[in-house]
């Protein structure tokens, strides 16, 4: 037989209502463990990045919540020093207090002479030629400070005392403190001697441009001596 009647007598038998179909049944039956759990625990694995990053993110958090408590703790205490500061009576905030000292140099105004340039003369005569120029260089640096508000600090160098005087002495009285300065350092770094003559000019007009009363506040106390005569 050819292909073509194997084929035909194939189709012949399908269509033949006596020879039995194909046919589909159902059943049902109830499902293993393993089957039941296959499928949550897919679920289970799908969100653990979720789980994990929920977790980094509150964990974040947590710290930085601590942070910001620590520097509002801080910054109270810094507040609270303050405040008792000034409730005891200290310096107001923002203010520094004047020093005593400009590095191994007593400034106060109680431990030197009232007129000193003429102290000063008097040592360097005497032959006390350094102790007459720490004399000069130690008056004009209070001077600065007490009578001219320059914000002189305890650790400023003489250069930069120099600096912070330009910004409250009249050009004269910053001409005179250089040379002030010049004389000090000559004899303190330099291992010599200004001349006499230098040394006895820069005490005759110490006074005259670094008072210890600035020109206003003596013209001001002039004025209220005459309003109350």
């Amino acid at each position: 037989m050819t292909r073509e009647q194997v084929q035909a007598a194939a189709d012949k038998v399908r269509a033949d209502p006596n020879m039995p179909g194909t046919r589909t049944e159902k059943k049902l039956r109830f499902r293993e463990r393993d089957e039941e759990e296959e499928e949550p625990e897919k679920k289970t694995d799908s969100l653990d990045w979720l789980r994990d990053f929920v977790r980094a993110v509150a964990e974040g958090a947590r710290w930085l919540i601590w942070g910001l408590a620590a520097l509002a703790l801080a910054w109270l205490a810094v507040r609270l020093h303050r405040w008792i500061r000034v409730r005891a009576g200290g310096t107001r905030p923002g203010k520094a207090p004047l020093p005593s000292h400009v590095g191994s140099l007593d400034i106060r105004p109680e431990s030197l002479p009232d007129d000193i340039g003429n102290a000063a003369a008097g040592l360097w005569q005497r032959g006390q030629h350094r102790p007459a120029l720490s004399l000069l260089y130690r008056g004009a640096l209070s001077r600065l400070v007490h009578a001219h508000a320059v914000p002189v600090r305890a650790a400023s160098t003489e250069g930069e005392c120099v600096v912070l005087a330009s910004t409250r002495l009249s050009p004269d009285a910053q001409a005179f403190f250089v040379r002030l300065i010049e004389a000090w350092q000559l004899a303190a770094y330099g291992g010599r001697l200004p001349s006499t003559a230098q040394v006895l000019a820069i005490c005759g007009e110490f006074d005259m441009y670094l008072p210890a009363k600035p020109a206003a506040a003596v013209q001001d106390d002039s004025l209220m001596q005459g309003a109350a005569a």
